[in-house]
């Protein structure tokens, strides 16, 4: 993986300034990556809120679960939103993400996940987007 070091001005910002971040394919399976990552975010003080649409309604580490990042209500305050599905899924939810959430402030792409165009969509409109990372192995060299 090429580490871009510009990245982590931008990377200790979100993890000292992001508090409520919602997370785009959050696995109610303790077992997957996403849901160790929602553990590690919640045990370090950050509001996590889940969106899959396979389990809308229900609950993940507490929290109700979403079908997409246009049902959360505006005032959770969601400034980041972190994604857990294939690249070329990406787009739309970028999309809906400037749509929905007035107080983005970051998109952040799991490992393995890049969407360059989408990146440049959101860069645009002033949100900060971090791509191929994960933030739990990230914030803690910012913490």
């Amino acid at each position: 993986m090429e580490v871009d070091f510009e990245d982590d001005e931008d990377i200790a910002r979100i993890a000292r300034n992001s508090r409520v971040i919602a997370i785009v394919g959050l696995s109610p399976n303790e077992m997957r990556p996403s849901w160790g990552v929602a553990r590690y975010l919640q045990a370090n003080g950050y509001r996590v809120i889940p969106v899959n649409p396979g389990h809308a309604g229900g609950h993940i580490l507490g929290e109700t679960v979403y079908a997409s990042l246009a049902d959360i209500p505006k005032s959770a305050g969601v400034q980041m939103v972190d994604v857990f599905r294939r690249s070329e899924a990406v787009g739309p939810i970028v999309d809906e993400a400037l749509a929905h959430l007035p107080d983005l402030q970051s998109i952040w792409l799991q490992l393995g996940i890049r969407n360059d165009a989408a990146a440049e969509r959101a860069r645009s409109r002033g949100i900060t987007v971090i791509q191929d990372r994960c933030p739990k192995i990230e914030f803690p060299r910012h913490l």
